[in-house]
């Protein structure tokens, strides 16, 4: 019905409701590669259903974890290499998940942005649908939100929501005790943590983005964004073989803050800093800010990504599976002692 006069629309408020059709025309066939075993609907519904009898479960525990990309988006944006931040937010909900010995069913996204450029988008949620893709779980549903006035031209945001679910009795941690081995996993990046203190360094080192990079191939950018480390699919392996009694995630907080996080209140740890060897862009980090070790610690991966206490007798079993999965494994040393990590050697 119209009067014949000439109204306002949505579209001249800024919000283009085609364009947000075209993006979900355009990922479908990336959330369609994610399916597996429980997904009942995905993209297109009001909600999404997930049949935890279909996925395998008699009796589950579900388990959910949100996160986002911090300012790590911030380079993604300004590069225009948008690519890899959609793994970024996967693995940074994920990996959260299997540390309480779940396994990762199935993802959200929320995408907004004060001017959709579908092209754009589409990059990103094509990442998140990879990173899906490689742990397991199902991309069944998201928002992509349209806000005029909210974010400057070409910005736009993230956060993830990951749902994993394990058998009743087997969270983790479980069964931590002194004379157990911790087993670092590599990281192969600064993942996802840490990046206002990277984006400083840049700026003080006198670089820029497109400059050729001084630790690695290619340019700077391009090497910050490494995509995150998922390491769900080992990770649950080593699990299931047994022996395994915690994970620790680290991200924010490094080492320093995150191990303790699945240690007995009354126990600590004990970690050889020269069990590994740290990566070139720790160093390059380092040297640059003239970082003290222990800052480092507390900010960065400092090159592992995830620490993995298992029992004694397991040690060997796993790392041979771990290695065998693809991950690099060090011994970083064992729990006990006062509360806290206690730090031997240095940082190098």
């Amino acid at each position: 019905m119209s009067d014949g006069k000439n109204g306002l629309t949505y579209s001249q408020a800024g919000v283009d409701i085609d364009a947000g059709n075209a993006l979900v025309d355009r990922i479908k066939p990336a959330a369609k590669r994610t399916n597996r075993p429980g997904v009942m609907s995905g993209l297109g519904g009001f909600g999404a259903l997930f049949d935890l009898k279909g996925a395998g479960y008699t009796d589950p525990i579900l388990v959910a974890a949100t996160d986002g990309v911090g300012t790590k988006l911030r380079i993604a944006i300004d590069t225009g290499h948008v690519d890899g931040v959609g793994i970024d937010l996967v693995a940074m909900c994920v990996n959260d998940l299997v540390c309480q010995g779940a396994e990762p069913l199935f993802f959200l996204d929320y995408f907004a942005t004060g001017k959709l450029d579908t092209e754009s988008a589409a990059r990103v949620i094509e990442g998140i649908a990879e990173g899906c893709v490689l742990s397991g779980c199902a991309l069944i549903g998201g928002e992509t939100a349209e806000m005029p006035g909210m974010y400057p031209a070409g910005d736009f945001d993230l956060a993830g929501f990951a749902v994993g679910a394990m058998e009743r009795g087997s969270d983790l941690p479980a069964g931590v005790a002194e004379g157990d081995v911790l087993l670092g996993l590599a990281s192969n990046g600064v993942h996802s943590n840490g990046y206002s203190l990277v984006r400083k360094l840049v700026e003080v080192s006198g670089l820029g983005w497109e400059a050729e990079c001084p630790f690695a191939e290619g340019t700077l950018g391009a090497a910050l964004l490494t995509p995150t480390r998922l390491y769900v699919k080992p990770a649950l392996e080593a699990v299931r073989a047994g022996g395994v009694h915690a994970l620790a995630h680290i991200t924010g907080g490094g080492l320093t803050e995150n191990l303790p996080r699945v240690l007995p209140e009354d126990i600590g740890a004990t970690i050889d800093l020269g069990s590994w060897d740290l990566p070139p862009v720790f160093k390059w980090m380092k040297e640059t800010g003239n970082i003290d070790g222990a800052e480092m610690l507390k900010t960065f991966n400092c090159g592992i990504g995830m620490v993995m206490v298992v029992a004694a007798d397991r040690a060997e079993a796993l790392t041979a599976l771990l290695t065998e999965a693809g991950e690099t494994v060090c011994t970083l040393g064992t729990v006990g002692g006062p509360v806290g990590i206690a730090y031997e050697g240095s940082l190098s």
